[in-house]
């Protein structure tokens, strides 16, 4: 029987522990030079989005490792439908089984495409699961009770634009696009990397260990998309910002900025959109609500952890142009 892998916490501690050491030197210093109103902001936001994020890359890297640990590839592949449209319309749904947020999307697909999904459904699963999905739609419902049809427009905009990237990465791309190390990590048994027999007591435990491993791994890049996401919210003044996003098409463009910088979760981003129904148009809060959970900066950060940087880049490019001219469309003959 194998042994069961133990994280390698100490070179992960020792590091956190120098920088935690510098930045105790130093923070003296710093304090005296940064205004306290902002110090404490940036504090405030740092806190609250590591802490809304967290929970959901902890979901993510759970349902990961009862993915890796208990569904084969064969029975995934009896699940996935072979024709790519009812495929694209599989992975829309899957939102509604799998309720993650975009945290903890990005371990719960590497294992999906480890474990043989094709790319453009992995993609659709990536960006529809964080909107359509029941918890999304009722938070969104909350928030814009008094104008239900931005729920709608967000839900049909979201499903659209990912449909249409999933049919262009189906016709356009056919490599891997998990970095090297990742695409080649399978071992001959075809269960992924360091695969654990699930016999007895070691199933809870192998559950745990590779969840651990997926949390370790990706949250050095939600750290510092935390970090970064906080200083612009915490020393950008928000008034410099709104006069930027006062033009009729710089305020979609403004607003997928904003989406981006902020890095919200889809559970809580349609409270902020809400606050700005008296300033910008309902265009440009559907092109927020529809991009931001589809990519932010820490997203991204994870996602060039991931996938090639190729592949970031054309998803981002296919996300920007496809959002920007839907939001516009929809806000001008319905919003």
């Amino acid at each position: 029987m194998n042994k069961i892998p133990v994280p390698r916490l100490l070179p992960m501690l020792l590091p956190a522990a120098f920088a935690l050491a510098c930045l105790t030197a130093v923070s003296p210093a710093l304090l005296r030079q940064v205004p306290m109103d902002e110090m404490q902001t940036f504090k405030t936001s740092f806190l609250g989005i590591l802490l809304e994020a967290l929970p959901f890359v902890l979901v993510g890297a759970i349902l990961s490792s009862l993915m890796h640990l208990f569904v084969s590839e064969e029975m995934l592949r009896r699940w996935m439908p072979r024709h790519p449209v009812p495929g694209i319309l599989f992975a829309c749904l899957l939102g509604l089984v799998f309720p993650v947020c975009e945290c903890g999307m990005i371990p719960l697909i590497r294992r999906m495409i480890q474990k043989g999904m094709p790319v453009y459904m992995a993609v659709v699963f990536i960006l529809s699961g964080p909107i359509l999905n029941p918890v999304v739609f009722s938070a969104t419902y909350m928030a814009f009770r008094l104008y239900p049809e931005m729920v709608y427009a967000r839900m049909g905009l979201a499903f659209a634009v990912a449909a249409a990237i999933g049919g262009i990465l189906y016709l356009c791309w056919k490599d891997n696009p998990l970095k090297h190390s990742l695409a080649l990590g399978v071992t001959q048994d075809g269960n992924g990397q360091g695969h654990t027999p699930a016999h007895g007591s070691n199933k809870l435990t192998a559950v745990f260990v590779h969840a651990a491993d997926e949390v370790f791994e990706m949250g050095k890049y939600l750290l510092i998309g935390c970090l970064l996401t906080a200083g612009i919210q915490a020393f950008i003044a928000r008034e410099h910002l709104a006069d930027i996003g006062s033009g009729s098409v710089s305020a979609y463009l403004f607003m997928m900025g904003f989406a981006f910088v902020l890095s919200l979760c889809s559970t809580s981003d349609a409270f902020v959109a809400s606050t700005f129904l008296q300033t910008f148009s309902g265009g440009s809060l559907l092109a927020f609500l529809v991009f931001g959970p589809m990519l932010d900066f820490k997203n991204m950060l994870m996602l060039l952890s991931v996938f090639r940087t190729k592949f970031v880049l054309l998803l981002a490019f296919l996300i920007s142009a496809l959002v920007f001219t839907g939001a516009v469309l929809v806000g001008a003959l319905w919003l």
